[in-house]
């Protein structure tokens, strides 16, 4: 994901915490274009869902945000709501620098490239060694069988979840196996789908040039979509009758988490960044969080605080991230990772140990998915597609106009 290019006012950035905030910045200069420590929070994101899933995938009972939030929220749920609304802002501030075809090509480079190799890999490497291992032949893997390998990856492909697993493998082999009755080797994938969805509708957005010259229309869709959420919690039934699409809650609490960052993004330059508001505004998320009212009123909050975070945390943070970003590598193989030591029985290790080394593989993990694919997709960001439609639009009428040249006689010698 990227951030809008720093102007010239946040190129030159107080040097240290007491000089931001003297310097009474908006959000948008304080945050500096990619001179902030958005990078290391959703590194640090990634980490905590790692951790949330360790409860049930170790076997460790109920994650214990579910008791402290009185079963509002897990640490993953938190972590996941902390991704959309950072995307929200960096996708909104995309948005505003480039064309749909463009945009659309960079959400796609940044998203699929390494989600389907995560698929492949699981598919055609991790689940067939288990297989193996666990006495089977290597034929009789890579048959084509309804819940098979195959199947796992075409199912899978387009972020549509159609099945978790691959035959039984690690239904009787991993606490969670054991829980669900069931082969799961990825369940943090789920969320992709839904940042999808939420990349169509910048992209309308930048088609009809809202995020530019409409800009009151993001935050029109927010109020709407918060009435939507609030009517959905009072009478679900009802908004799954009048609109079928949104029958699936996340579709409503994930784009509205999403857009209270795209709103942050589309008035940064007005939005005033001080402790004041970042400590408040952290204050009201721990308070729904341990009271009651997070999903409607903390999740907003939350998102105002995630970034005074990324503008006041120490300047030395904002090195992570910023060139290499390694928190989209860390999610989707986290999970992954967790269920190959369950398997092997490492979980038995306890909490911490199994965690703590679940990370460090996810982190290796992340290293090789960022170096190998993630940034080498990300290099044609600008090619083909990612030139532009108005780009391809002049080619098109250039060739049509050389076609239209009649072409020169040839001159007859005297």
């Amino acid at each position: 994901m990227t951030s809008a290019t720093a102007t010239s006012a946040e190129a030159n950035l107080p040097e240290d915490s007491v000089a931001l905030e003297k310097a009474k910045l908006s959000l948008s200069e304080a945050l500096g274009g990619h001179h902030n420590s958005l990078g290391f929070i959703r590194l640090v994101l990634a980490s905590l869902v790692i951790f949330d899933h360790a409860f049930p995938l170790g076997g460790y009972g109920a994650d214990i945000f579910y008791t402290l939030t009185h079963g509002q929220a897990s640490l993953g749920s938190i972590a996941v709501a902390g991704f959309f609304a950072i995307s929200g802002y960096l996708i909104a501030k995309s948005g505003m620098s480039a064309d749909v075809v463009q945009f659309m090509w960079r959400r796609f480079l940044r998203i699929f490239p390494a989600y389907w190799a995560v698929l492949l890999l699981t598919a055609f490497v991790v689940a067939p060694i288990i297989w193996v291992t666990q006495g089977d032949s290597l034929g009789s893997y890579f048959q084509l069988a309804p819940n098979g390998p195959v199947n796992y990856f075409t199912a899978n492909w387009t972020l549509n979840i159609g099945t978790y697993g691959i035959y039984d493998i690690l239904t009787d082999t991993t606490p969670y196996g054991r829980q669900i009755h069931g082969s799961a080797f990825n369940g943090s994938i789920w969320t992709l789908i839904y940042e999808w969805y939420c990349y169509l509708l910048v992209a309308v957005f930048v088609a009809f040039g809202i995020l530019k010259r409409a800009r009151v229309v993001v935050p029109i869709v927010t109020v709407f979509l918060f009435v939507l959420f609030i009517f959905y919690n009072v009478s679900q039934p009802t908004v799954s009758a009048l609109i079928p699409w949104l029958s699936d809650p996340y579709r409503i609490q994930l784009t509205l988490t999403f857009m209270y960052g795209a709103c942050l993004a589309v008035y940064s330059k007005k939005i005033p960044y001080s402790d004041g508001l970042g400590i408040l505004s952290g204050l009201v998320m721990i308070f729904t969080l341990r009271y009651g009212g997070f999903s409607v009123v903390g999740t907003a909050a939350g998102a105002y605080f995630i970034m005074y975070l990324g503008a006041r945390l120490p300047r030395v943070l904002q090195r992570v991230g910023a060139k290499n970003d390694y928190s989209y590598g860390v999610y989707i193989y986290g999970f992954l990772v967790e269920q190959v030591l369950a398997h092997v029985g490492w979980y038995k290790l306890g909490y911490f140990p199994y965690t703590i080394i679940a990370l460090i593989i996810s982190l290796g993990c992340a290293w090789l998915s960022w170096h190998v694919i993630e940034k080498r997709a990300m290099a044609l960001k600008d090619w083909g597609p990612g030139k532009g439609w108005k780009y391809w639009l002049s080619r098109g009428e250039t060739i049509r106009n050389l076609r239209r040249t009649p072409k020169a006689e040839p001159v007859e010698k005297a």
